[in-house]
């Protein structure tokens, strides 16, 4: 599958913030708003489109791609480059997750070569932790919000 990044656009965030992913992935099931538009058009979000200009999937970096709650407890105190990724439910399960994180992996290192990458998963989304892992994160630290705990992953780029 050829994977293209676009500005991310009022139509691809309609359609992105409309998935709904299967239990107990439906932790990320997003509401469709006027906000939940706007914040992916304002902040660092991008769509990710294949060769039929069809929305696979999109990624944010910088703080939208952080846990509200992570600054407070000194989560996010080294200079990383963070990433939040999400792929159509129907493309999840099913192996597409490996070339579709690589790609958004190359293009951010070619936005900084120097900074290494880090992410924030569910730590029962062990499917993601199992990729993130085939792909280099290694596991830093747990911490909870809102009673959900989180795993922070780091890929060290000139480690």
């Amino acid at each position: 599958m050829l994977l293209f990044v676009k500005k991310m656009t009022e139509k691809y965030a309609v359609d992105a913030l409309c998935w709904k992913y299967e239990k107990p992935y439906d932790f990320y099931n997003n509401v469709l708003s006027g906000s939940a538009i706007v914040e992916l058009l304002t902040c660092k979000y991008f769509a990710v489109v294949n060769d039929k200009n069809q929305l696979v999937g999109y990624f944010c970096i910088g703080k939208s791609a952080q846990i509200p709650s992570g600054d407070q407890k000194g989560i996010y105190s080294d200079d990383c480059i963070d990433v939040g990724i999400a792929m159509r439910p129907e493309l999840t399960g099913k192996g597409n997750g490996y070339h579709f994180f690589s790609y958004i992996l190359k293009y951010i290192m070619e936005l900084d070569k120097e900074k290494d990458i880090r992410l924030t998963v569910a730590t029962f989304n062990q499917r993601a932790i199992h990729l993130y892992e085939k792909l280099g994160f290694v596991k830093q630290r747990k911490f909870k919000h809102d009673n959900i705990e989180y795993l922070l992953m780091k890929k060290e780029i000139n480690g």
